[in-house]
Formats: C-alpha cells, structure tokens, sequence
C-alpha cells in the first residue's frame, strides 16, 4: 500500500470523525435540522423513531448500492471506508460521550457545526473520496443528465429542510438554512487549502533584466505575453509569472530594484496546476 493511500484512507477517517462530532455536539443537541443523510436521519427519528446510527447505516448502503452500479467499482472503493466507518463512529460517540449540548445559542451551533461539517467534507473530497449517502444521487443524475453536482445537491438538501419543516419549528428552518451555507462556504475554503497561489502580470522597459532575474533568483517560471500600449504605443512585453503568497513580497523588491516604475497587477488565484506546482519540476539546459 503507498503512503498516498494511507494519507488518503487516514484523511477519509478523519472527516467522517470530524462529521460524527458536529451531530453529537451541535446538530441534534440543539434540534437543527441539516440537509444530506443525517437531515433524512434526524427526520426519520421524529417522524418513526427510528435511531439516527440505524437509519444512517442503512441508507448508506442502500445509496453505496446505487452508486456501485451506476459510478462503477473505482468510485464504490473510494466511498466504501465512509459508508461504514461514519454510522460505526457515531455510534461509538452516542455510547461514549453522548449527545452533549456544548451551546445553548442555536445560531451559534449552526454556525459551529457548519464548519465542522464543510471542514469535514473537503477533507473527504481532497482525500479523492465521498462521504457517500446523499452525495451520490447528485453525482449519478450528474452522469446521467449533466445537470451540475453542485445544484442537485443543493436541490436536495433544500427538500431535506422542507421536509422538516411538519415538526419544526419555523425559526430552526432558518437556523438550518444557515448551517448550509455555512458548510458550503467552508467546503469551498477548504477545497483550496494550500492550492491558491498569486498571479503577477509585470509591464516594463526593462522587460529582460526582469525576467530574467525572475528565473534566476525566484526559481519561478514565466511567460512573455505579446502587448501594446494604449497611450504611447510602446510594445513591451507583459511578464506573467505564477508565485506563492510568500514569494510575492521578494518578487515586489526584486521588480522594483530594477524599475521602480514597473506597472504590476497582482491577482489571486485558486488553483494552478503544471509543472513546478502539480509535479515535479524539470531543468532544460538551453
């Protein structure tokens, strides 16, 4: 087994864990209601009485079933360690430590708990994994009709919410309503966590000395976009360049030293992929 495996299988875990905290402290010791699996769960246990852990676990299995058959096996693997291991953890808490009420302040538990919920999510996700459950009908509708994963899955967390709405109050709909955007807003953060790096777009007469010092000093590559200025005409090339958060005050100095008049549009970015970010770099010797 690689040590990416290990890292990806220890990072599944993790999430679930985390996932199996925000309903023990947050969600259900304060009666929000949530979306995806455990929104059905804490339904069914109104409604049925049904055990929150006992209807997880099944329909866990029922949706790692759909998805085995319309995503494949390679998809069945990577959510075969949430479906199980999330109903046997919460399990493990509800024994263990219980349903704790950890605030009494409800939009404070929405809050709380959706962080703890999108924290855990794209800890899931970066792990190349599902949280299963709910996440696989908007991935198999997806591959079916095209429809995006993000609006069918926002669709039906919305019919989660109504569906409570028969025994909830309807001030815990909005405490609800904010727990979704709010693990949806940290979701997104986390999704880029480490990938978001900073693009510089550099205008300069002395265009050579700063590319070059650019290459040298940085170690960072770059890119000479063809340009014309708009009031004087002058063609000087534009130097992108792709550097960290961190390298970006160096870069500044570095510009500057050379012409301190040097136009420069700094912009962040989410995400870069290619050599020197996603894989290794190579030096070609001109």
């Amino acid at each position: 087994m690689s040590s990416k495996m290990v890292k990806n299988i220890i990072g599944v875990l993790l999430g679930n864990t985390i996932y199996a905290l925000a309903v023990l402290l947050f969600i259900v010791p304060n009666g929000l209601i949530t979306g995806g699996s455990t929104g059905l769960a804490i339904a069914a246990n109104h409604v049925f009485h049904i055990p929150i852990t006992a209807f997880v676990s099944i329909f866990n299995i029922g949706m790692f079933v759909v998805g085995f058959i319309f995503l494949g096996k390679a998809f069945a693997l990577s959510t075969l360690i949430s479906t199980f291991y999330f109903p046997f953890i919460l399990s493990v808490f509800e024994n263990t430590i219980g349903y704790t009420q950890l605030t009494t302040d409800p939009l404070l538990a929405a809050i709380l708990g959706g962080v703890l919920i999108g924290s855990a999510i794209g800890i899931v996700i970066k792990c190349n994994a599902s949280t299963g459950g709910m996440d696989i009908p908007p991935l198999v509708i997806n591959k079916k009709i095209g429809l995006p994963v993000s609006v069918s899955m926002y669709a039906f967390d919305f019919l989660i919410l109504l569906m409570q709405v028969f025994y909830t109050d309807r001030e815990m709909v909005l405490y609800g309503i904010v727990l979704v955007a709010t693990y949806t807003i940290i979701l997104d953060k986390v999704l880029v966590v480490g990938k978001a790096q900073t693009e510089v777009m550099i205008v300069s007469a002395k265009y050579v000395e700063i590319n070059n010092a650019i290459i040298q000093e940085l170690d960072r590559g770059t890119t000479m976009l063809k340009s014309i200025s708009g009031y004087m005409k002058n063609e000087y090339p534009v130097i992108m360049s792709v550097v960290s958060n961190r390298e970006l005050p160096k870069l500044n100095e570095l510009v500057l030293s050379i012409d301190e008049h040097a136009f420069m549009v700094v912009s962040k970015v989410n995400e870069v992929r290619g050599r020197g970010f996603t894989f290794k770099k190579e030096y070609i010797q001109s």
